[in-house]
Parts: structure tokens; C-alpha cells; sequence
């Protein structure tokens, strides 16, 4: 059976559980079976609060994270959920987590609510088997009034309305990246959840584009953009910022990171500058074996460093210390670490794709992905020349700014609140 942790001072009469007090029309603790309407006019921003103060309930569907294993998503929620719990008072949240994910992801407010599910990600058939059941079930017997499906799938059938996050359509754009056995589940989970979705979240323009163009008939209504923020701890890197010579790029070991195209160019690189390493960090992908015979071929072995996955306080030290950030990605969705560089105050360079160049803006050197020679040109550019490292670095903080968890917490609550009033 799921078990339901809560913070304390939170009463909850017995599983499931139910609101942390009695609503004046809610006896027992149960929401009543017509909630009150919801009169238009209310602010655009803001806790989700009914008339007469009853709150909504929220389901947040974190099935799908494997600490460690999925990547940007998994930072995407543990930065969402907390500036929801710092705008939101009111509204009741019940975080949804498999047995690999601790309860450190469930901010500690009083209207959070832990509830572990008795199932592992690591076995995708058995996560998927239980999100389109047991997840339902769980649904309708708290009653809830919402679902956010932060990780790309959703139950198909759900009694409440969805929202989902979609945060790429790589599956589309690039299904030569995908294993065989992999696409066909892309394929049907990702439709099947835009079509039963109330609404949709992309994290870019570039992605909102990619949901209109592949899937057709959703209406334009119900696609919103919600951009990502950015970790204010990169904001305070700045101030202590030591570089040091060595190159950082943060990025999962894909196949469509390019990552192959960084190393080659940093081979031609390292002719003019021997004295500069290359850093890689992140999950060890799809890509991870060919990567490491191509740093043995070109002889870089001693000078290019792939730490894998690293906890986010070994993180902020290497952003602390990095001489320059490059991020050469053919495709992204977002590229969350091109702002986190950028308020940091490292003087960077990224690939002119969309939506890279325009989280950017004027605060990187930019390079065609496919351009070796101009990947290179682009390191000896930020490496040499200290009128522009100077630039960038003014320039990147103001470009982050425009980027934070607060405005993405306040974004995805209208967007909930949208999908609640077309009951």
C-alpha cells in the first residue's frame, strides 16, 4: 500500500488522507462532491484559492524521477516544487514518488504531502503500469481537483484534469537518437498524453512550436510556455568566482549533445592552448562509450575529465572555477545550463540553434554545431580575448535574470487554474 508521510502538525484523519482541516462544507475532512463554482475574474497570479477559502487539491505525478538518472528533469522538479511551496500557501500538494526517490523532494510546508508509491522507476514497465492504474485510483480517492505530470507522460484515464509538462520533442526531431525498442513508447505515451491533457506546459517557444507542428490538431489554447528559472545560489558564484584553466560543459552524455563535435574541436583547440582541460559533466548516456574511444584516439586522455552525474554542491564549485563554458547541444528543449552559466558570470559560447541562441541573447559567443573549426574558434575566443571575457561576463548576469523559479511557479499555477475552470 502507498505510504502517506506529512509534515508535522498536519492532521490527517487516516489513508488515504484527507485535507489538513475541516472545510466549513466538507464534514468528515472529504471534499464535497460539487465543489463551489469558480467565478471568472479572479488575478492572473497567485494561490489557487476557491471562494469562501477552500483550497484545491493538486496531485504532482514524480514517478517518473530516478535521482540521479533523468537528467535536467529531475532538476527542472526539485527547483519547481519548492517556489510553488514558497508562492502557494494554501492549496494542498500530494507529490506522488517511487521507492528510488527520498522525501527530501517534498518541500517541508504544511500543504505538501508525501505520498511514496510502492513501485521502482528503474523498471519503466512497472512505473508505466502503475501510473496508468494505481496512480487513477489514488486520484479519485483523494479527490483531487488537478494532476501535474512534470515528466512527460500522464495517465490516460484520470478523473481530475491534467496538466503536462512537455519539455522537448526529440523523439520527433531526432528519432535516430532513440534505441528501436524506445520510440514506440515515446510515440503513444507523449501523443496520448497531449491529447488527454487539459493543458500543456512547454519550457520554450522552440518546443511549443514542436507541439503545434506535431501534433496538429491540439489547439493553440492549450499549449503555454513556461520558461525555466534559474538556481539564485548562481547568481552568488559570481561574487567568488576563481577561474581556473580548464573549459566546463554540463551536459548528459546524448548523442545529440554533440558532445563528439566538442571533443574534436577541442583537439584543435588544445594545439593553441596545451595548457587548457576540458570538463564534461553529467549523465553517462547513450553516448558514453563512443566518447571515451574518441578521447582515446585523439590523445586526450590526460587533458578531458567525464565525472558523470555530481551532486549540485560539486557543481557550483566547478562553475566557480571554470575558465569558460561552452555548450555545443544540436537540440534542446530549454538548456537550463546556459542561464545557470550565464548568472554565474562565466564568459561562455553555445550552439545558434534555437532555443539556445535565444536564452543567450547577446551574452555568448555563438557557433554553428556542425562547424568544428568554429567550435574551436569560439574556445580561443573566450580563452584569449579579455575585452570580450570581460563583456560576457557583465552581460550573462542581466541576460539570467530575466529567468526565474518564481515566475515558472507562477506560470504553471495559472496554467493548473486554466485547466480546473474549463470543467
Amino acid at each position: 500500500m502507498p505510504k502517506w508521510d506529512r509534515p508535522p502538525g498536519l492532521s490527517l484523519p487516516g489513508p488515504p488522507p484527507g485535507p489538513p482541516a475541516n472545510p466549513p462544507d466538507r464534514p468528515g475532512g472529504q471534499p464535497s462532491a460539487n465543489p463551489p463554482d469558480r467565478p471568472g475574474g479572479q488575478p492572473s497570479l497567485g494561490p489557487l484559492d476557491r471562494p469562501g477559502g477552500l483550497s484545491y487539491k493538486i496531485g504532482v505525478n514524480a514517478l517518473y524521477l530516478i535521482p540521479g538518472g533523468v537528467g535536467g528533469t529531475e532538476i527542472y522538479l526539485r527547483a519547481l516544487l519548492p517556489a510553488l511551496a514558497e508562492i502557494d500557501k494554501v492549496n494542498q500538494y500530494f507529490v506522488f514518488t517511487n521507492r528510488e526517490t527520498g522525501a527530501d523532494l517534498v518541500p517541508a510546508a504544511p500543504n505538501f504531502i508525501h505520498a511514496l508509491q510502492p513501485v521502482r522507476a528503474t523498471s519503466r514497465p512497472a512505473r508505466i503500469l502503475w501510473e496508468q492504474t494505481a496512480l487513477p485510483l489514488a486520484a479519485a480517492r483523494l479527490r483531487l481537483d488537478a494532476m501535474l505530470n512534470p515528466g512527460f507522460t500522464a495517465p490516460l484515464f484520470c478523473p481530475c484534469p491534467q496538466v503536462t509538462v512537455f519539455h522537448d520533442l526529440q523523439h520527433k526531431r531526432h528519432p535516430e537518437y532513440f534505441r528501436w525498442f524506445d520510440r514506440p513508447f515515446w510515440r503513444f505515451f507523449l501523443y496520448w498524453a497531449a491529447r488527454r491533457s487539459k493543458a500543456l506546459i512547454a519550457v520554450s517557444s522552440a518546443t511549443a512550436a514542436d507541439l503545434r507542428r506535431f501534433y496538429p490538431r491540439l489547439p493553440a489554447s492549450k499549449i503555454h510556455v513556461v520558461p525555466h528559472g534559474v538556481d539564485p545560489v548562481f547568481a552568488g558564484i559570481r561574487t567568488r568566482r576563481n577561474p581556473q584553466p580548464f573549459l566546463l560543459a554540463v551536459s548528459t552524455l546524448h548523442p545529440h549533445k554533440n558532445l563528439d563535435g566538442l571533443l574534436r574541436a577541442f583537439a584543435l583547440f588544445r594545439r593553441r592552448r596545451p595548457d587548457m582541460r576540458l570538463v564534461v559533466c553529467g549523465m553517462h548516456g547513450f553516448a558514453t562509450g563512443p566518447l571515451h574511444e574518441l578521447r582515446r584516439s585523439l590523445g586526450l586522455e590526460e587533458a578531458v575529465e567525464f565525472p558523470g552525474w555530481i551532486p549540485r554542491d560539486g557543481l557550483y564549485d566547478l562553475y566557480a572555477r571554470a575558465w569558460a563554458f561552452i555548450y555545443p547541444s544540436r537540440f534542446e528543449g530549454f538548456g537550463l545550463p546556459i542561464p545557470e552559466a550565464m548568472a554565474a558570470g562565466i564568459p561562455m559560447a553555445c550552439s545558434d540553434v534555437e532555443p539556445m541562441s535565444g536564452l543567450a541573447g547577446d551574452a555568448a559567443v555563438k557557433f554553428d554545431p556542425e562547424d568544428v573549426d568554429a567550435i574551436a574558434a569560439a574556445m580561443l575566443r573566450l580563452t584569449e580575448d579579455e575585452a570580450l571575457r570581460a563583456r560576457l561576463a557583465e552581460a550573462g548576469p542581466r541576460q539570467a535574470a530575466k529567468f526565474s523559479w518564481k515566475a515558472a511557479a507562477e506560470g504553471t499555477l495559472e496554467t493548473l487554474r486554466g485547466a480546473m475552470e474549463k470543467l
